[in-house]
């Protein structure tokens, strides 16, 4: 029930360590300052606070998420300018505010998808362009340049400096890969999964994922380099005893060693295997105990052979 409950909820457990979340929220503090003091000079207190709210925002993920692609420069300087403009707009020419606000927001959100710069701030952008008072509307497009292109160049710059002491979270994520710590993770071979693979299982969930395709290669390749680490030695396998290749459903198999040629020549020791269960129960096959040792993921079990007692 618990388990339920908290896939509902969509709570993430994220293994982040107690260094990594006082640092964000350190670059949160720095970043909401220095864009509060520009806004202040613009639009005095009362506008700063809206507008700064909005920015607040965009500080949760340059400094929470730096690697996000929601998070990166043209993401953080598209959304809130173009959400700007159309929140002027908006608010220029539609006197229903409610009208207004809620167009701005929607069309921010649609232009965001159609010039790639998505980021949820810039929602809050358009919607205080409407909604922001005088302050906000003696400014006209102007706003769009102060205090929102300053406060944007602001953010930006707090974030560059103070993730790039930090190689594992530099900002942008392109710095991020280029350090030494992320490089040596990455294999001079990629992955065997083509762009075009990624592409299209992208475009078969048909929603916006928070996962750039370079992290997503990053995490294939740790994941199999980890899965393969896994698998047993040569060393390790030994007649009479099971073992299987850790699928799941059909494609769980167990195989035991049922005969051998022990050989000092890798090419020639050899084992034959019967598959006690899977889709090719019964089948028995030959390969060398290297091959096998990469096919095993761990042993099974292990047994004796039987034999029946003879008669005195």
């Amino acid at each position: 029930m618990k388990k339920v409950l908290r896939d509902f909820l969509g709570i993430d457990f994220h293994p982040a360590s107690h260094r990594e979340r006082l640092l964000s929220g350190l670059g949160g503090m720095f970043g909401v300052i220095g864009i509060l003091l520009v806004s202040r000079h613009f639009v005095g207190m009362s506008g700063a606070g809206l507008i700064v709210a909005s920015m607040g925002a965009s500080s949760v993920l340059l400094f929470a998420v730096p690697h996000g692609p929601l998070s990166q420069p043209w993401a953080v300087f598209g959304g809130h300018l173009i959400s700007a403009l159309i929140g002027i707009t908006c608010a220029a020419y539609i006197t229903d505010t409610v009208l207004a606000a809620g167009l701005a927001v929607g069309l921010a959100i649609s232009a965001m998808y159609y010039l790639r710069c998505i980021h949820p701030p810039g929602g809050a952008t358009a919607l205080v362009a409407v909604i922001g008072g005088s302050s906000v509307h003696n400014l006209g497009y102007r706003f769009m340049l102060e205090p929102v292109l300053l406060n944007v160049l602001v953010i930006l710059a707090v974030a560059i400096l103070f993730n790039y002491p930090f190689l594992w979270r530099r900002y942008p994520a392109h710095l991020g890969r280029l350090s030494h710590r992320t490089r040596d993770l990455i294999p001079a071979s990629p992955p065997s999964i083509d762009h075009a693979d990624f592409v299209y299982a992208l475009s078969q969930l048909d929603s916006y994922v928070d996962v750039s395709e370079e992290d997503l290669l990053l995490i294939y390749t740790l994941a199999t380099g980890r899965s393969k680490r896994r698998h047993l030695t040569a060393d390790k396998i030994i007649l009479w005893h099971a073992y299987s290749n850790g699928g799941s459903g059909w494609e769980c198999e167990i195989r035991d060693i049922i005969d051998e040629s022990h050989n000092l020549d890798p090419a020639r020791d050899k084992i034959i295997y019967r598959v006690l269960s899977g889709q090719k129960r019964r089948d028995t096959g030959v390969m060398t105990r290297i091959e096998f040792a990469h096919w095993a993921r761990y042993e099974a079990c292990s047994y004796q052979h039987l034999t029946l007692p003879t008669t005195p």
